[in-house]
């Protein structure tokens, strides 16, 4: 089997050279994110494997599909940037990544802590040789009410966590959870905006969750509550948190991931002239931690995203179906 792996990081080249072998296919390495006018790059192809700074739409789809491509998968766990509707249509089976929740939830609990302790602040003056403390007293994690939004693999890790900590933890989804219910209190949406400390978002993006955090919403919240996103940037408003933060309705942010981000996150941009004024009017400020969405990256991650990206796209080609198959 021949694929095209795209968006390929210094990182993932010695698992591609691992799982390419170990499952005998032909791989062609692209660093160039996939677009329409790259597409002849895959000419011959069964495979397309990639991550998620493109936009895969129906046109590029379609494309794909000309020159012989049976397979599609997305070393993220997001997918949102497929169009995974014109996939099913145009016969195209579609995978994502999948790997230990670990990662993502160690680092939600780091950004909680950071937040609660003025980080940033403290580590921008120690720079400085500025070793005072006025402005930088923090929170106790225990004296805080803890809310998960979304309750699936990472959620229940980050609540798993949190056990630790002797804080109270409320959850909210759609979907409720026996094994998470022994853990936390499953609350309406209004009571989780209301009464919590800290809210920790981990849900997928979908058009039903797109700007879940929004100035509804954050109206409802704590004066001074703290958010932290560690899944998806569409999920929260960036204007919305912005006003929030200038209000002081917002405590702070910690935000691996935030709306516009792509373009930004995973390059260096230091010599470019970005025009994202949101993005970095929102960066600027003392009591908001920004990361180049990076909560998923570990060793052990990256192996397992390289290795579901070439599998998944080996097991659809000859069994039709795979593990985390988006389209059945």
């Amino acid at each position: 089997m021949k694929i095209a792996a795209f968006e390929v990081r210094p990182d993932e080249k010695a698992s591609f050279a691992y799982w390419s072998k170990e499952y005998q296919v032909e791989l062609l390495e692209y660093t160039e994110v996939p677009t329409l006018e790259n597409a002849g790059l895959v000419a011959g192809c069964e495979g397309v494997t990639m991550l998620g700074q493109g936009t895969i739409d129906r046109a590029l789809l379609s494309k794909y599909r000309e020159l012989g491509v049976k397979c599609l998968s997305t070393r993220t766990i997001g997918s949102d940037h497929i169009d995974l509707e014109a996939a099913k249509e145009l016969e195209i089976l579609v995978c994502n990544a999948s790997y230990a929740p670990d990662a993502v939830a160690d680092f939600t609990i780091m950004m909680m802590l950071m937040c609660l302790r003025q980080y940033k602040q403290a580590f921008w003056r120690g720079y400085v040789n500025d070793f005072s403390l006025a402005g930088l007293q923090g929170k106790n994690m225990r004296a805080m009410t803890v809310g998960v939004m979304g309750t699936g693999r990472i959620g229940q890790q980050v609540i798993r966590d949190l056990q630790g900590f002797g804080c109270r933890i409320l959850a909210y989804d759609v979907y409720q959870n026996a094994e998470v219910a022994k853990m936390a209190e499953y609350v309406d949406i209004d009571t989780f905006y209301r009464e919590c400390d800290i809210i920790t978002l981990h849900m997928p993006l979908l058009p039903s969750t797109h700007h879940m955090i929004n100035r509804e919403s954050i109206a409802k919240m704590k004066k001074g509550v703290i958010l932290v996103n560690c899944a998806r940037g569409g999920l929260t408003d960036t204007e919305a948190l912005i006003e929030g933060i200038e209000s002081m309705q917002i405590g702070a942010l910690g935000m691996d991931t935030a709306e516009g981000e792509e373009g930004i996150i995973h390059c260096d941009r230091r010599s470019d002239i970005i025009a994202n004024r949101n993005w970095f009017y929102l960066h600027q400020f003392r009591n908001v931690i920004m990361t180049q969405h990076m909560a998923f990256y570990t060793e052990q991650s990256v192996d397992s995203m390289v290795q579901c990206g070439v599998e998944g796209l080996v097991k659809m080609a000859e069994e039709g179906s795979y593990k985390t198959m988006l389209n059945k």
